[in-house]
């Protein structure tokens, strides 16, 4: 009886006891095996990998997303009307860990386990996260002497 009675006291005092409880923090509430697909907060300020999310959405219809409720508001109010115009069902997780940049941002989830073995947007979609060379390729700057004298 004192065993019983002191476990309703620590559920009292701490809460119920959770399973995983760093990695469904870190996972935003949720389990990895549950992840379809993820955005860290340095992935979500770019626009190839908004683009990107925009058209993978499709294949993610009755998945929820989980938005870090610590994000910037710029930041969240995008991706928030982003989702509402491809009518997703989303959550707002406040008690996520803070929103640095390496920190997870945004999460597709499900709603039972399914096993994802890359789950980073980045390397899911790599030919839609690598800018093309196009992009890069700069011309060639002359100095200012070789622009005077020749």
């Amino acid at each position: 009886m004192s065993d019983e009675l002191e476990k309703r006291l620590d559920t009292g005092m701490y809460g119920t006891p959770r399973v995983n409880p760093d990695e469904q923090r870190k996972y935003l509430g949720t389990f990895r095996e549950r992840c379809y697909l993820s955005m860290t907060v340095t992935e979500m300020k770019k626009k190839d990998n908004q683009k990107t999310l925009l058209n993978a959405l499709p294949d993610y219809q009755g998945a929820l997303v989980l938005l870090n409720g610590k994000l910037p508001e710029s930041i969240q109010t995008d991706y928030i009307t982003l989702l509402t115009k491809q009518q997703m069902e989303f959550r707002i997780v406040s008690d996520a860990q803070d929103a640095g940049p390496d920190s997870i941002g945004l999460l597709i989830a499900g709603k039972e386990a399914v096993n994802q073995d890359v789950i980073d947007i980045e390397k899911k979609y790599p030919a839609a996260a690598a800018p093309s060379d196009k992009e890069h390729e700069q011309p060639e700057k002359t100095s200012f002497w070789k622009r005077l004298f020749h």
